[in-house]
Parts: C-alpha cells; structure tokens; sequence
C-alpha cells in the first residue's frame, strides 16, 4: 500500500514538474521574440527574478488547468487501478496541457501588438469576424512563425511522451487503499487551492494580474512574469468597472469635470469634419518628429505627412489612450479612454454615448458617415459608428456595390479595400454629402500581415518591421486622397484630424518604454483657418481631446461629456494626458514635467518625462511631494469618475 501511494504522488509530482518545465521555456521565448520590448533594461539576475516570481503565477495556472487530472490521479477508487484508466487521464493530460501551452506560445507574438497578455475579452473582440476569415489570418501567422507552431508540437509530444502512469498494483486491502487514498486527496485539496490563490493564509486574496507588478521594475515587464492561462481563467467572468471610493464626490468633481460647458461668448462655425484614423501609426514613422534618429539611416516612411506639417497644428508631446484598434475608436470620436478593458467590450457598451459626430447631428443639422474597408460589422465598428450617432456607414459591402470601382478586386485578402482606392472612394461620398458634413474613416492597409498590391511591391522604403513599407503606401494613399479632396468645392472649408489607433512596430529606445508604446501624432489641418500651424512643443495632448478640441474649434455651444480637454483652450499648464497600461494594470498619468504610475491602490513610480525619454530615472521620493499628490489626487477622480459614469450611463449631458 505504501508503495501505491508513493507511486501514485511521485508520478503526479513528475507530471506536473513536467508543466512547469514548459511553462518556463514558454516564457524563455516570449522574452526572446520580445526582446525589442525588454533589452533596453534586462540583465540575467532581473530577469532570473523574473522567470522565478512567474512560477507563482504559474502555479495558479497549472493547478486550474489540472484540476481535473489531479482528482483522478488521486480520486480513492479501486476500480481506476487499472492501465486502460490511466491512458485515459493521460490524454486528459496532454491535450489541456498542450492546449494552454499553445495559448502561451500565441501571445509570444500578440503581446507585440496590445501590450498585455490575452484575456477573456480577445474572444470578444473578433465575434464579429468570418470564420474564414480568422482562418485565413492565423494561417498567415503560422507561416510567419513557424518556428511557434513547430515548437507546439515538440512540447505536444513531450508532454505526451514524458507523461509517467503510477504503477498498477493489485487492491488487496481495499480499507487501507481507501484511508490511505482519501488522505492523500484531503491533503492535496488545501495545497491545490492555495496554489490557485497564491498563498495559504486566510488574509490572502486571491492573486490577480495587477500583483506582478510587485515582482517587476517596469510596468511593462509585467507580461513576461505573467503567463495567458493565468490571464485567462482570472478575467472569467471579470467585472470591467468597479466604482472605487477615493473621494468625496464634491471633492472629485472639484479636481476633475467630464462634462464641458460652453463659454457665453462662442458663435458656432458650421465647419465640416473629417477625423482619420491610421492604423498602426506611430510617431516613430513620421520622420520631421524624430530630429533625434535622423542618423543617416533613419529618414522616416511619411513624406507627404512630413509636408502636411509645415501647414498643421500637431504636438511633440502627444498620445493615444489605448494599444488597440477597438480603444481607438471610442477615444477618438467619443473622448473615452481605454481603461482595465476596451469600452467595446463590456457592458458598458450599451450605455448612451455620444460622438463629436453625435453632438453636431443631432444640435447642429450635421451629415454624418463613417468609412472603414472591412467587411460590414467587423471589430464591431459599424454597430459603435450608429450608436454615438453616425447617421450613414460605408464598408466594403458598399464599396463594392459602387460601380466606379473594381469591387473585391481591390481587396487585400485578408482584412479590408486598399486604402488607396477606399480613401479616394471616401472622398467622393463627401462630395455626395450635405454640407457641413462630420465624418470619420478608419484605414488598414498597415495592419497585419503587411501585404501591398502587386503594383507597389518594391516601391516604398523598408525598414526592420514589414510594417513600415505599408506605413509608407498608406502615407502616399492619403497624399492621393488630399490630391483629390484639395478639388472639391468643401475644402477649404473642412477642418481635418489625422491622427492613430494606436501605435505599432516601435523598434528604436524612446518607442519601447511604458510611454513609448502611446506615442502617437495627432495633426489638426484646416486649409481656410490659416492660423493653424506650428509644432507644439509645450502641451500635453491626448486622443481623446480630440473631440472637444474640434468642438472648441467649431465654436460649440451645447454641453457634452468628454474625458478629454480642449487643446487649445487649456493652459498648458493644466494639461494632462493619461492611459492604462493593460500589462500590469497600472494607470499613467502625464502632467507638467511628471508622469506617474500608479495601480489603483498608490503610485508606484514617478519620471521626468520631458527629459527623460527612457524612463530610468524613478523620482518619485525626489520630486515635489505635494505636485505627487496633486497628481495622484487627480487621477484618481478621473479614475473614480469614469467608473462611476459607466456604471450608471451618465456618458451623456442630460441636464442638472
């Protein structure tokens, strides 16, 4: 009987030492396919610490993810001492195992692109593609990293080949085997749930995503001590907004207001509108805001926006709130930033919201329309567009419906039309538009997996990421697009945004830190408001000023709520940007000369962002204590306000 024990514990030990094994080569080659994100500030003994407090997390995992493997290894029945039961659980073994082990290896290349590990709420965010059409972009992306799927299936087979059967002895003395047995389970069960919470006192809560911040240096850095399974099975069932008590309410609203009254001196300017949204775009891309790269090798992949410049408005200092397609969107048109999950991914989403595009619909007698080149309903664009008030959506259902075009011959194959040919057809639908007319159109040629038409191929620049050679054809797609435009009798009467999702393909050391990855430019041009121009130097802007900026611009005289501030009529002094960063739920906010980072319960690290790009220097303890405090004290009723507000659907003015 001893011997039945022994085996049967030291065989569960063996299989389970096996996983976590895995689980740590799994994370060996996440910080080797991320080693843009991480060399600037690894060493051995920093990411030694790391890979060993990954082993709490990954104990959680692996515990939920063979419960079910451990009971029937350890279940006291008689009748599973038996070979045929254990080739059973063997399989259990090896395909939950193998299945998780491929969702590690997937994020080794999707942490690239949101910064964080996957959650529940990726499942979310592609409900509304084709099938085939998710096929067709995964199979891209086994091609790309074969040497992922390859591995898959070197640790599938070791799983599979490595996996030990206790020995099978013949129950005897089925009393003995049935005290002994349940023993061992009723003492594997405690360590099993502690190993799933993260420690064995009753004042442990259970631990979450946000408590790799405490083993970590950087908040980036969250994401290579953190595993996906872990992701995964702690955002089940996950509530995205809970309202925190930092502050009176009367003492919140004094440090930050969400809802902008207008001056008793505006007069309203019926001037057009058309925000553009580029994905992927960095400020990294765009070479006259990168003085400091220009070293003979890096001259930037945007001539025509580098010309656009010399007669717009954009600032050095300015950032997207989100590291996401689908937080693009809502912090650009709506002003709502992107905070714990994407606003389109929760039920939040159902809540009234309006739209830069809503506000002058439905008080100003605008036309509305919003343009992107995918299938109707992907990302779940088409259904935000109509819910903030867009009145029209053109996909590529009407694209291809419109006979001046070629139709799905002008298709990319796996996501969207061209965006040369969808701009210029987004152009002539303005011209078919009532005046004034707001309008937005999303692009994508420079999304994932980078492909050109045949007729560009070889044309544009390249660089290290096949990003930037479509970051150079949507650059002349837009200039082809201003060609046209500059014709038509509304254009000098429109005022223009052109800014990014969120950035993309950030390579060089100011891109890839905590701040880099947000650094996105936002241009305003308007060709009849000549006093538009210049680079800001001083201001802080964010995406979501963009809609009461544009609304300030208009002269605007109805309230609305927005997150985000008026750029040009806020000091820059009182200008602050803020986002989230998803790795380590840890929320930045730059104000001044400081960014802090704070993660919901105090600030954690404090920088001088302005001159120091790298973020190395942590003054926290040296900078003035009471701006720290102010700052923190106005984060936190914007964190507490936005909580609030999407919890109890006030993202709409209704009135006092």
């Amino acid at each position: 009987m001893k011997k039945d024990v022994f085996s049967n514990v030291l065989t569960l030990v063996w299989n389970l030492l096996l996983i976590y094994i895995c689980y740590s080569l799994c994370r060996l080659v996440f910080l080797l396919v991320n080693w843009d994100t991480f060399s600037g500030h690894m060493n051995f003994s920093y990411a030694l610490s790391l890979f060993g407090a990954g082993i709490i997390f990954d104990t959680s995992a692996i515990l939920y993810s063979n419960a079910l493997f451990i009971f029937l290894f350890l279940f006291p029945l008689h009748w599973k001492e038996n070979a045929a039961f254990y080739k059973v659980v063997r399989w259990i073994f090896t395909v939950a195992n193998t299945f998780f082990l491929i969702t590690n290896l997937i994020d080794c290349v999707y942490y690239r692109f949101t910064g964080r590990r996957t959650t529940m709420s990726v499942l979310q965010e592609f409900q509304h593609e084709k099938g085939s059409n998710i096929a067709s972009i995964f199979m891209d992306e086994f091609v790309a990293y074969w040497y992922l799927v390859l591995l898959a299936a070197v640790l599938a087979f070791a799983v599979y080949k490595l996996y030990r059967s206790p020995k099978v002895f013949p129950v005897r003395n089925k009393l003995a085997y049935y005290i002994v047995q349940t023993a061992a389970l009723l003492v594997a069960v405690p360590f099993t749930v502690f190993g799933m919470r993260g420690g064995m006192t009753t004042a442990t809560r259970p631990i979450t995503l946000s408590n790799a911040n405490q083993y970590v240096n950087r908040a980036q850095d969250a994401g290579l001590v953190l595993n996906t399974p872990f992701s995964v099975f702690r955002t089940l069932d996950k509530k995205s907004f809970v309202v925190p008590d930092y502050l009176p309410e009367s003492e919140a609203e004094a440090l930050f207001a969400p809802i902008h009254m207008p001056a008793d001196s505006v007069s309203f300017r019926p001037m057009n509108v058309a925000v553009i949204i580029w994905e992927g775009f960095s400020k990294q891309h765009v070479g006259s805001l990168n003085p400091q790269l220009e070293d003979g090798h890096y001259k930037g992949y945007t001539p025509f926006v580098d010309s656009l410049l010399t007669k717009s408005v954009t600032f050095e200092y300015s950032y997207s709130n989100g590291r996401k397609s689908i937080d693009g969107m809502p912090s650009v048109l709506s002003s709502i930033p992107s905070f714990v999950e994407p606003f389109f991914l929760t039920p939040s989403a159902l809540n009234d919201v309006s739209s830069v595009a809503g506000e002058l619909t439905r008080h100003k007698g605008y036309t509305s329309a919003f343009f992107h080149g995918a299938m109707n309903g992907s990302m779940g664009f088409e259904a935000f567009a109509r819910a903030v008030g867009f009145q029209k959506y053109f996909g590529r259902t009407e694209y291809n419906e419109d006979p001046n075009y070629n139709g799905d011959a002008d298709f990319d194959g796996t996501w969207a039309i061209w965006d040369e040919e969808f701009l210029q057809f987004y152009c002539d639908r303005m011209s078919e538009m009532e005046e004034p007319f707001v309008t937005s159109v999303f692009t994508a040629s420079s999304h994932g997996p980078f492909v050109l038409p045949e007729r560009y191929k070889g044309v544009f620049p390249t660089g290290e990421d096949p990003l930037f050679e479509t970051i150079a054809y949507a650059d002349y797609s837009l200039k082809r697009f201003f060609e046209k435009a500059s014709r038509q009798p509304w254009f000098n009467n429109t005022l223009f945004v052109i800014t990014a999702d969120h950035t993309s393909g950030n390579s060089y050391p100011d891109y890839v830190t905590d701040l880099g990855y947000y650094k996105v430019p936002i241009i305003f041009y308007a060709p009849g408001m000549p006093e538009l121009r210049g680079l800001d130097r001083e201001k802080i802007a964010e995406q979501i000023d963009i809609m009461p900026t544009v609304l300030g611009l208009l002269g605007y005289d109805q309230p609305y709520v927005a997150f985000g501030q008026d750029i040009f009529h806020t000091s820059a002094a009182d200008k602050y940007a803020v986002n989230y960063l998803p790795a380590s739920d840890v929320y930045q906010f730059l104000k001044g000369d400081y960014l802090i980072q704070f993660d919901g319960t105090s600030v954690t690290h404090a920088y001088r962002f302005r001159t120091d790009a790298l973020m190395q220097d942590d003054v926290k303890q040296t900078m003035p204590q009471d701006t720290l405090q102010m700052m923190e004290n106005q984060l936190k009723s914007i964190i507490q306000q936005y909580m609030k507000r999407m919890s109890s659907n006030e993202l709409v003015y209704r009135g006092r």
